[in-house]
């Protein structure tokens, strides 16, 4: 990959051979961090999933599961630091925006986690990033840093472009899924981000889902919708068949 070098210590806490489950501890900047990693084959492309403000927690593990059982390397990165896994909404707060704030930072660990990826032997040639929410955001944010990758895939993500940045060296698909009900993000933004798109000759696609509020992909929430969590899934699938060797 050519990007910033990052210092990456790949350390694998727990493993699980048959299914290529593994806690992985890696390092970016001189912090830890704990990611996930699980393969069902060998070369399997491979999926960069990036978690909400929760943190990654149990949600994107049976997220990655999901993609295992479809042929799919995953790899669910940390943005926050081993062992941070906010419970307030002030915490949660405090740490994305810390994030949204210096934009460099959020980058030097997406990328620290695709170096962590590939140091576990994933094929970061052959693969699409992931986001929900809060890590939707953070893919597009991948997305517009010119980074090569096959596709990036935002479910209910923020898709406001900061001021001094624009899509002119994106290297990649974008696909965007968002509810037409989001009271976070608005279809003013979803407007916006569908003309920067089609002005810098991104190919995109940008679906909205009825009824759908923000968040509508988290199960077991009031938020959540299985239509709109099926619909978007199939079509996410499909994507990844599309534009993944």
């Amino acid at each position: 990959m050519r990007h910033i070098v990052i210092s990456i210590v790949v350390l694998l806490l727990a493993f699980c051979a048959t299914a290529g489950e593994r806690t992985v501890s890696y390092v970016v900047d001189g912090q830890p961090y704990d990611g996930y990693y699980v393969a069902s084959k060998k070369d399997a492309p491979l999926v960069l999933l990036v978690h909400d403000w929760d943190g990654l927690t149990d949600y994107e593990g049976r997220r990655a599961a999901m993609l295992a059982e479809l042929g799919y390397a995953v790899f669910a990165a940390d943005l926050f630091g081993a062992g941070v896994r906010p419970e307030t909404i002030e915490e949660k707060q405090r740490l994305t925006g810390a994030l949204y704030a210096d934009r460099e930072k959020m980058r030097r660990r997406l990328y620290g986690a695709l170096d962590a990826a590939e140091e576990l032997g994933a094929d970061t040639d052959n693969v699409v990033a992931i986001g929900y929410c809060f890590g939707g955001t953070c893919v597009l944010e991948l997305a517009r840093s010119g980074v090569s990758m096959k596709g990036f895939v935002t479910f209910h993500g923020g898709l406001g472009t900061p001021e001094d940045q624009d899509y002119e060296k994106t290297d990649g698909e974008i696909l965007v899924l968002h509810g037409t009900a989001d009271q976070a993000v608005s279809m003013e933004e979803f407007a916006a981000l569908a003309n920067e798109l089609e002005e810098a000759g991104v190919t995109h696609e940008m679906i909205t889902y009825s009824g759908a509020p923000h968040a509508f992909t988290v199960f077991g929430s009031e938020r959540y919708r299985e239509d709109a969590d099926r619909k978007s899934w199939e079509r996410f699938t499909r994507f990844l068949e599309d534009v993944l060797d």
